[in-house]
């Protein structure tokens, strides 16, 4: 276990310019950490700040007086004479170049430092990620039988709060199974080698989707099974209001997760690798607004008048294009983690 916190004085008297490291009991970032240290034998003084009040009033004197923005701030973080580094990732480099560089120090002097990079998660896998689940025909296919059972009704403001409340329900049970997986697989103690096989992955997903486009239909089908489409069309067709289609949504969701989690799954696990929560918790909401975008696109134009009909016709000559997108950014995503990570 983390030990409990230490008493300190003020900030100017900080442990006399040695390293400290502030942590959440339960975080599995700052397990980790600990873990290391202990392995290593290295003595770093600890600080805990989701229950400790005096140590997390500690832990924001020392962000105030490094300028850190509140939504930079989380833990583990670890703050030196002269810098910070947050996640598990940057700080157990920060501390290898730390005890290195005085450990050569010591012995003659010479100061070699190794690459302290930090291997944040770009801002351009959780786009593309995103993208790829926004493209994909499953999604699609769901919000256009959709409004097409309400346009029945000839409200097209009906309409147009059904597909709204749909896409926001689609966004909150996402944003909720992608909150839960990432504490689960941030849990986890997982070797090195996991982000490998998580570039193995999308690699894979990259491949299958460039399979449905060439030979879309043979063999595995990256879209909702066809023994699964028939109960799904009948619990869509049964929505007749937003509310309706708010509830379904989250019923929906499950048909969608055998041809839409690829993606996320590949995020969830970067993220709990790479990330601190509430860095996570923001990332997660951004891929999730990208997700449901063409559902939104989708609602506004049927509102404007596009026939629904003519939309699932192009969604279904479209189908393989669709899949070459999806297996062209997952392959370069995996390829780039592969490379990267």
């Amino acid at each position: 276990m983390i030990p409990s916190s230490i008493a300190f004085g003020s900030v100017e008297k900080l442990v006399d310019d040695k390293p400290v490291i502030f942590y959440g009991q339960g975080c599995p970032h700052c397990i980790k950490v600990h873990q290391f240290l202990e392995k290593e034998k290295i003595e770093i003084k600890e600080y805990e700040i989701y229950q400790n009040g005096e140590d997390r009033d500690f832990f924001n004197q020392m962000c105030d007086q490094k300028n850190i923005p509140l939504l930079e701030r989380g833990v583990p973080m670890l703050f030196t004479d002269t810098e910070y580094f947050v996640g598990y990732g940057p700080i157990i480099n920060a501390i290898k170049n730390y005890f290195q560089k005085d450990k050569i120090e010591n012995q003659n002097n010479n100061i070699a430092i190794e690459n302290t990079d930090e291997k944040n998660l770009s801002i351009f896998l959780i786009i593309g990620a995103a993208v790829v689940d926004a493209v994909n025909p499953c999604a699609f296919a769901v919000l256009i039988i959709l409004l097409t059972t309400i346009l029945a009704s000839n409200n097209r403001k009906r309409t147009l709060l059904t597909g709204l409340a749909f896409a926001f329900s689609i966004f909150i049970s996402y944003f909720l199974m992608g909150l839960g997986l990432y504490k689960v697989i941030a849990s986890a103690q997982f070797s090195s080698i996991f982000l490998k096989l998580v570039a193995v992955l999308a690699i894979l997903l990259g491949l299958f989707n460039l399979k449905d486009f060439f030979w879309y239909g043979k063999g595995f089908l990256l879209e909702v099974p066809l023994s699964w489409r028939p109960k799904m069309k009948s619990i869509i067709r049964g929505v007749s209001s937003p509310m309706g289609a708010f509830l379904i949504g989250f019923i929906v969701s499950l048909f969608l997760l055998p041809c839409t989690s690829g993606p996320y799954i590949v995020i969830l696990s970067l993220l709990s690798e790479q990330e601190t929560f509430y860095q996570a918790v923001i990332y997660l909401v951004l891929y999730n607004a990208i997700f449901i975008l063409p559902m939104l696109g989708i609602t506004a134009l049927v509102y404007l008048g596009l026939n629904p009909e003519k939309a699932e016709k192009l969604r279904t000559t479209k189908v393989k294009v669709l899949h070459l997108i999806a297996g062209l950014l997952m392959l370069g995503m995996g390829i780039y983690i592969w490379l990267t990570y």
